[in-house]
């Protein structure tokens, strides 16, 4: 068993590292076997976008993307009706946010994913599955402490 102190992070790094790809891979099929035909890239900004609007240099920030290149995603996921472009009184300022096709559009691929992870936890018994919530839980703490990271990052729903 691994102490808290922080011996054996390297070991629970690679089980993690490996358990995270299997869970990618599941996500994959979900979106694979969904409707969603929208890229991984502009479904980030959906996702970063559903927890509310933003001008593009925020949402360029928050993707770690440069201004023009969210600029121009946000001109693809417009014309595709997956958000909206709010101009404010001063027309240079320009909030993106979420339309009601995106949020249906990431609420779709959500039920999906959970379905997909729904039928591999059922295939677990009560007490891992009770382990790995906790588990992920203490990691998602670790992960948004000020500080880590992941500081900024909120899990979404």
């Amino acid at each position: 068993m691994v102490g808290t102190s922080g011996e054996g992070a390297a070991e629970s790094a690679a089980a993690l590292d490996d358990a995270a790809f299997t869970l990618m891979d599941v996500w994959s099929r979900a979106h694979n076997a969904s409707d969603v035909p929208v890229p991984s890239t502009q479904l980030r900004a959906l996702f970063v976008l559903e927890r509310g609007g933003m001008n593009v240099s925020n949402l360029a920030g928050e993707l770690g993307a440069l201004v023009s290149s969210a600029s121009r995603l946000c001109d693809r996921l417009e014309a595709s009706g997956l958000l909206t472009r709010d101009h404010g009184r001063d027309r240079r300022e320009v909030t993106v946010r979420l339309s009601a096709d995106g949020q249906a559009l990431l609420d779709r691929l959500r039920r999906h994913r959970r379905e997909e992870l729904t039928r591999v936890l059922a295939s677990m018994p009560a007490p891992a599955r009770a382990a790995l919530l906790w588990g992920l839980t203490e990691f998602h703490e670790a992960a948004s402490k000020p500080g880590s990271e992941g500081g900024s990052f909120s899990m979404p729903a």
